[in-house]
């Protein structure tokens, strides 16, 4: 059974969200506002459509569509303004989990083979008005595209009769207990369009009205019930909570039945304060919200390991982590953390470029120029080509590291992060 989807969608026009792709009014000025509203509220994917027309206006899109996936709780699908392989490339390089071929474009067809080919068919979408144009490309279609995106809820019926690949139906306009209908349909994965933005703060709502209808819909669906767990004097269980990407420990509070139970309901970090003697859901007052990546119990199943995406800090006092009151400390080496080494190099050139100093080689490359910087990296690149043919190994360390070093000189002048790098290899 095909799990449904209550996908919002933002038309992205100069920057701000437009009411649709014929519409230009502008609903929203901050299009990341968008987002953070639909994160709160449990929305399953995001479609972003970009609208934009000229070259450079298409470039200012894809830095607000990179803006956007950094932001979102959510999988984002980049979708609009593709008319080669290339613009394929950039949505997913700015972070969109799948691109949308619009099958209105000639264009868009005949790129179909090449990019699922060279990106994978699970990362290939197709949008579309008339079925007529599935029915005349449906072996190419069911070969290289995992999913579809209908933009005429009125051919509902003809897009079953067709293909038994999953789509999504946009719909502007719809009485929400005509979801229940639309969601029937075997092969419906999802709604999308401005009957699900304008109604966001319905969708968990919605969502239990479906699992009512026995219609399936995206939940955390726990392996343990709380009474699997073995509760403290209180009746409660500590949860140790980690940062999903670090895995720095943030915080440590505890749960009842209550906050479990509507911590797997909405994806987000609730607890029962003890000294306030009630529930308590992370960020509802700061905002600083604790989405849900994974929850584990511990061996004697007393404690659980949760791993969140943290927005702001996890701390009152405006700290990342509640731990930072050192008691003692033994004198010792830690052990160099990687990520952490390349992020504390960075930070030394970010501050060499902000404030300049005498004689630094740093500051001599970013005086010459990008023209300097590139030819240096092309410098250091063939010293590790010409190192590797020699038999001791640490002479690539050091040409490595020479590059390594140079390329983070690039990334600072580019504005690129490591979080972006590691990021985009992980999409990968």
């Amino acid at each position: 059974m095909i799990v449904k989807k209550f996908v919002p969608c933002i038309y992205l026009y100069h920057q701000h969200a437009v009411k649709s792709l014929t519409d230009t009014t502008i609903v929203e000025t901050d299009p990341l506002r968008l987002v953070h509203l639909y994160n709160e509220n449990n929305a399953d994917e995001l479609i972003v459509f970009d609208m934009s027309e000229e070259d450079a206006e298409h470039e200012e899109a894809l830095d607000m569509i990179k803006d956007i996936c950094a932001s979102a709780e959510m999988d984002v699908i980049g979708a609009g303004n593709i008319k080669r392989m290339e613009d394929v490339k950039k949505l997913l390089y700015a972070g969109c989990k799948k691109a949308v071929l619009d099958y209105e474009k000639e264009s868009n067809l005949s790129i179909t083979e090449e990019v699922s080919l060279k990106f994978g068919k699970d990362k290939i979408l197709l949008s579309y008005n008339d079925p007529q144009i599935l029915s005349d490309n449906k072996e190419m279609i069911e070969k290289y595209v995992s999913s579809m995106i209908l933009m005429n809820p009125h051919k509902i019926r003809e897009t079953e009769q067709l293909l038994s690949l999953p789509f999504y139906v946009q719909i502007n306009q719809i009485a929400l207990n005509k979801l229940m209908e639309i969601f029937a349909y075997p092969n419906v994965s999802g709604v999308t369009g401005n009957t699900i933005n304008e109604n966001y703060k319905e969708i968990l709502a919605l969502k239990k009205l479906c699992r009512e209808n026995g219609i399936q819909v995206e939940t955390f669906e726990a392996a343990y019930k709380w009474d699997d767990f073995k509760k403290n004097s209180d009746g409660m269980v500590p949860v140790v909570v980690q940062d999903y990407r670090t895995l720095e420990v943030l915080m440590v509070a505890y749960m009842n039945e209550e906050a479990y139970n509507q911590t797997l309901a909405l994806g987000k970090m609730t607890y029962y304060s003890r000294s306030r003697q009630e529930l308590w859901l992370k960020g509802a007052t700061s905002g600083h919200y604790q989405y849900v990546k994974s929850l584990t119990a511990d061996c004697d199943m007393d404690t659980i390991l949760a791993k969140v995406s943290q927005v702001g800090v996890a701390c009152h006092t405006g700290s990342k982590s509640c731990f930072f009151n050192e008691i003692t400390k033994k004198d010792y080496e830690e052990a160099d953390n990687p990520l952490q080494v390349f992020e504390e190099v960075l930070d030394v050139i970010k501050d060499r470029k902000i404030h300049p100093k005498e004689g630094s080689y740093t500051n001599y490359l970013f005086d010459k120029g990008i023209d300097k910087i590139l030819k240096k990296l092309g410098e250091e690149a063939t010293e590790i080509v010409i190192a590797a043919k020699n038999p001791n190994a640490n002479e690539v360390k050091y040409e490595i590291s020479d590059f390594l070093y140079h390329m983070m000189v690039l990334m600072v002048e580019k504005d690129v992060s490591w979080e972006e790098i590691t990021t985009e290899l992980a999409n990968r």
